[in-house]
C-alpha cells in the first residue's frame, strides 16, 4: 500500500523508512487505548487514518490542560496521523469510510461490541472489502457477557483489583494516576498487530485479532494474580511492596527517597551506609522473608537513620555504593532527569511552532521511528486522504 500524499508535514520520503513503512492503518478508535495503539504504529512507520466523528475525539475536549489550542491528553497519543471526519450515517460519509477499510492493511476500533457492525465496519462486513484485513477490536470487558459493560479504565482498575491494592492499609482504594490497563492494552494490541502482519506476510492471511482491558489487567498484574492462584490474598501496603522490603520510598531530612535492599548483599551494603552495619545480622533482619515480616520494626529505625541528611546527599552515598535508589520526583523532575542522562525524551517535527509530545521507548537501528506529522486538527487531512482514495481506484 502506498502513503498519503504529503501534506503540511513532511513526506515519508523525506524521513528513513520505519519497520512499518507501508502499512495503512484504518484508525477507528478514540479516547486512549486504540489511539495509543494506532500512534505507536504510526510512530514505527505505518501510515495511520485517523477516522473520526463529526464531533473529534472525545479527548478534543477534555481540557485544561491545553497547548497551542489543542487538549494535551489529545495531543498524547494523536500524532503521525491523518484525520478525516465522517458521519456514518450519511450514506456519502459511510461510503468512504468503507472504501478505507478495503484500502488498509489494519483495521482498528474500540467501539462496543457489535454496535459498528449496523454499518457494515464489523469483521465480516470489512472482509468481504477486504478478505486479508488484519481486523483489530478493543473492548472494556470482552465480547461474551461483558459486551455492555463500557470499556473505562477506573472500571477496570476497581473491578480487577488494582484499586484495591493501591493505597493505605487502613485507607480507602486509590486508582492509578495512570490509565495504565488503557496504555498496556493500546500496547499488547499493536504487538498483536504487528504478529498478525507477520503471519500476513507468511500465508497471506488477514484476521481478528480481539483484546480488552479486563483480560489485558489480568496479564498486567500477573504476579499478583498468581498469588491468587496460589489461593493466597494480596494485602494494600500502600507505597510499600507486598513481599520484599526495603523496597519503598522513606522520608529523609528533607523529602523522600526510595531505598531498595532486595536480597541480603544489597542489604548488608545498605545497612553499613546507613551506620548500622549490625542490622544485617540482626537475627529480625538477616533473610528477605524476616525482613518482610518484621518490617514494622525495620521501618522506623530506617526512618530514623535517614532523617539525619537530605534526600540527593543520601541518593549519591548509596548511589556510590551500588545500591537502587531515587528521590521522589514530580513529572517535571522526571523529564528533566530522563533529559540529562541522555534520553532525549522529547520530540519535535522540526516545523516552526512544533507541538513537542514524548518519544517513544524504543530505538531501531536500520528502521528508526520517526515524528513526521503533529497531531491533527480535526477533519484536517480529509482532502488528502479522498485524493489518496481516488488515485488508488
Amino acid at each position: 500500500m502506498t502513503g498519503l500524499p504529503p501534506t503540511s508535514a513532511p513526506s515519508s520520503s523525506d524521513l528513513p523508512a520505519g519497520p512499518l513503512s507501508g502499512i495503512v492503518v484504518a484508525d477507528f478508535s478514540r479516547v486512549l487505548a486504540g489511539p495509543f495503539c494506532s500512534m505507536t504504529l504510526g510512530d514505527l512507520g505505518a501510515t495511520v487514518i485517523k477516522v473520526e466523528s463529526p464531533g473529534g475525539d472525545d479527548t478534543r475536549s477534555w481540557s485544561p490542560p491545553v497547548y497551542m489550542g489543542q487538549a494535551s491528553y489529545y495531543q498524547a497519543v494523536n500524532r503521525n496521523k491523518h484525520s478525516i471526519a465522517l458521519d456514518f450515517k450519511d450514506p456519502e460519509d459511510l461510503e468512504v469510510a468503507k472504501r478505507i477499510a478495503a484500502r488498509a492493511d489494519v483495521f482498528l476500533h474500540n467501539f462496543k461490541p457489535g454496535s459498528i457492525d449496523k454499518f457494515g465496519l464489523g469483521y465480516e462486513g470489512v472482509r468481504e472489502l477486504n478478505p486479508q484485513v488484519i481486523y483489530a477490536h478493543i473492548s472494556g470487558f470482552g465480547t461474551k457477557k461483558g459486551a455492555d459493560m463500557p470499556g473505562y479504565d477506573v472500571l477496570v482498575q476497581g473491578a480487577a483489583g488494582l484499586m484495591d491494592m493501591n493505597g493505605d492499609p487502613d485507607g480507602p482504594p486509590v486508582r492509578s494516576g495512570v490509565s495504565i490497563f488503557d496504555i498496556t492494552t493500546g500496547m499488547t494490541t499493536a504487538l498483536g498487530i504487528t504478529a498478525a502482519i507477520r503471519h500476513r506476510d507468511l500465508t497471506g492471511e488477514g484476521q481478528l485479532i480481539e483484546n480488552n482491558l479486563m483480560s489485558n489487567a489480568l496479564f498486567t498484574m500477573t504476579n499478583q494474580y498468581q498469588v491468587a492462584l496460589s489461593g493466597q490474598t494480596t494485602r494494600r501496603a500502600g507505597a510499600e511492596h507486598g513481599t520484599i522490603y526495603p523496597y519503598n520510598a522513606f522520608p529523609t531530612g528533607d523529602g523522600d527517597l526510595i531505598v531498595v535492599g532486595a536480597n541480603n548483599g544489597q542489604f548488608a551494603r545498605l545497612a553499613e551506609v546507613l551506620g548500622h552495619p549490625e542490622w544485617s545480622t540482626d537475627e529480625r533482619f538477616d533473610s528477605p522473608e524476616k525482613r518482610n515480616v518484621n518490617r514494622a520494626e525495620l521501618r522506623p529505625l530506617m526512618e530514623e537513620a535517614l532523617s539525619h541528611k537530605g534526600k540527593q546527599e543520601w541518593f549519591a552515598l548509596l548511589t556510590e555504593a551500588g545500591l537502587p535508589s531515587s528521590p521522589v520526583q514530580s513529572v517535571n523532575e522526571g523529564l528533566m532527569t530522563a533529559e540529562e542522562l541522555g534520553l532525549e525524551p522529547v520530540w519535535t517535527t522540526g516545523e516552526e511552532g512544533g507541538i513537542p509530545t514524548i518519544r517513544p521507548s524504543l530505538s531501531f537501528s536500520a528502521s528508526p521511528v520517526s515524528y513526521r506529522k503533529q497531531p491533527p486538527e480535526l477533519g484536517e487531512d480529509g482532502d488528502a486522504v479522498r485524493a489518496w482514495l481516488d488515485s488508488e481506484d
